[in-house]
């Protein structure tokens, strides 16, 4: 599965390791890649898990979505900007935040878990975002650091051209990037509250 932010995990590069030491640092980094790579499949099964135990109140439901819809409205934003593994995308939510994907997924499962109504939804929901965005950011960092080495450093320090900051806002480029299936899943999420709401109430 390919990366949601601006590296591909597949192509990260394993660096021969010399030191034993070092070699733990390599096996490290795998698993990292790993746990990234498996962030949509973990995402069904805490999905299937967060409906269970979900108890959404029309009151909560007219919070939560919202805020949820706010979180995917960025992440459609920075997704018609990215150019994956080709450069450092440096326009849009990007002059904002270095990773504004994650940003838009913890802001949309924050609102999803305030609609779901449930302490345990909340705390599942958070352990997810951190384990898994997490080691998503520090592969991807990694892989940019390796592939754009100077640019890349430019643009953490803050230092990027205004050129690289002048891209417009793409539709095509945000598709490309698969964001309608991000689009599809909050959806699909917000249906299932809402008609667990409806079977809770009936």
């Amino acid at each position: 599965m390919k990366h949601e932010g601006q590296a591909a995990s597949d192509i990260v590069p394993d660096v021969g390791m010399s030191t034993d030491a070092e070699a733990g640092a390599g096996i490290g980094a795998s698993w990292l890649r790993k746990l990234a790579r498996a962030r949509v499949p973990l995402g069904f099964a805490f999905g299937i898990v967060v409906f269970w135990f979900a108890g959404p109140t029309p009151r909560l439901l007219a919070i939560g979505l919202p805020i949820a819809l706010i979180g995917e409205g960025l992440r459609v934003w920075a997704a018609g900007h990215l150019e994956k593994s080709r450069e450092v995308t440096q326009s849009g939510p990007y002059r904002v935040f270095r990773h504004p994907l994650y940003v838009g997924s913890s802001v949309m499962g924050a609102g999803l878990a305030v609609a779901a109504g449930s302490v345990t939804v909340a705390l599942l929901v958070l352990t997810y975002l951190v384990v898994t965005l997490s080691a998503a950011v520090r592969t991807e960092e990694a892989f940019l650091r390796t592939r754009f080495g100077p640019d890349y450093e430019a643009y953490k320090d803050g230092r990027a051209g205004s050129a690289a900051a002048a891209r417009d806002f793409s539709v095509a480029r945000a598709m490309r990037n698969r964001e309608y299936r991000a689009i599809a899943g909050v959806l699909v999420v917000a249906v299932l509250l809402c008609a667990k709401w409806w079977w809770l109430g009936a």
